[in-house]
C-alpha cells in the first residue's frame, strides 16, 4: 500500500467510523456521542490492543515452573511472585471494569489477589485475557449515559472523579505498572520479554 492509499484509509477511519457510529446511535434512539468522546474511546481501544499484547506475552514467556519466582536479594521482601502478579493484575482489571459498568466486582477477584480457583498457568492466562475482555466492554461503554458508574474501594478515584474513562485509564496504567515488574522478573530468570525482542 503506498503512502497516498494509507493516508486515504486513515482519513476514512477517522471520518467514517465516528459518522457510522453516530448514525447507528440515532437509529437506535441512543443519544449521539460527541467527537471528543468518540476519540477518547477509540484511543483507549488502541491502548487496549497494545497493553494486553505486552502483558499476556510476558505472562506466557515465564515457564510454569517459575511462576512461584520472586526476587530475594535487594529490597524485594514480601513482593508478589510472578504468578501472583499476573492474578493481581487481572483481578484489578475485573474490579475496575465492573465499577466502570456499574456492576458489583466479581466475587472471586477477592481483595485484588484473584481467585484461588486459578492454580495453573493455563488457567491464570485465561483469567488474564478475560480481564482485558472485561476492560474492553467498559471501554466500549464510554459515553453511554444509560449505564451507571460506581466507585471502587481499590481506586483512588471516588465520587464524581470515578468516571468510566478514568477507571479504564486507571486499569491500563495499573496493568503497565505490573508489566514493568513482570519484565524485571523475566530478566532475572534470563528471559527477554517478547515485546523487547528484535
Amino acid at each position: 500500500m503506498n503512502r497516498l492509499t494509507q493516508a486515504r484509509w486513515l482519513l476514512a477511519c477517522f471520518v467514517l467510523v465516528p459518522l457510522r457510529v453516530s448514525i447507528a446511535q440515532r437509529a437506535s434512539g441512543i443519544a449521539p456521542l460527541d467527537s471528543s468522546t468518540l476519540k477518547d474511546r477509540h484511543a483507549l481501544q488502541v491502548f487496549l490492543k497494545v497493553v494486553p499484547d505486552n502483558v499476556v506475552s510476558a505472562a506466557e514467556a515465564m515457564p510454569a515452573d517459575k511462576d512461584g519466582f520472586a526476587p530475594t536479594e535487594g529490597e524485594f521482601h514480601g513482593v508478589r511472585t510472578f504468578g501472583r502478579q499476573v492474578k493481581h493484575l487481572a483481578a484489578t482489571n475485573y474490579i475496575l471494569a465492573a465499577a466502570a459498568l456499574g456492576q458489583d466486582p466479581p466475587a472471586d477477584a477477592g481483595d485484588e489477589a484473584g481467585p484461588d480457583a486459578v492454580p495453573t498457568k493455563d488457567e491464570a492466562l485465561t483469567y488474564l485475557t478475560g480481564s482485558f475482555t472485561a476492560l474492553g466492554r467498559a471501554i466500549a461503554a464510554i459515553g453511554d449515559r444509560g449505564i451507571a458508574v460506581r466507585t471502587s474501594p481499590i481506586s483512588p478515584l471516588q465520587g464524581g472523579s470515578a468516571t468510566r474513562l478514568a477507571l479504564t485509564v486507571e486499569a491500563l496504567i495499573h496493568s503497565f505498572d505490573h508489566y514493568g515488574q513482570m519484565v524485571v522478573y523475566l530478566r532475572m530468570n534470563g528471559l527477554v520479554p517478547p515485546a523487547s525482542r528484535p
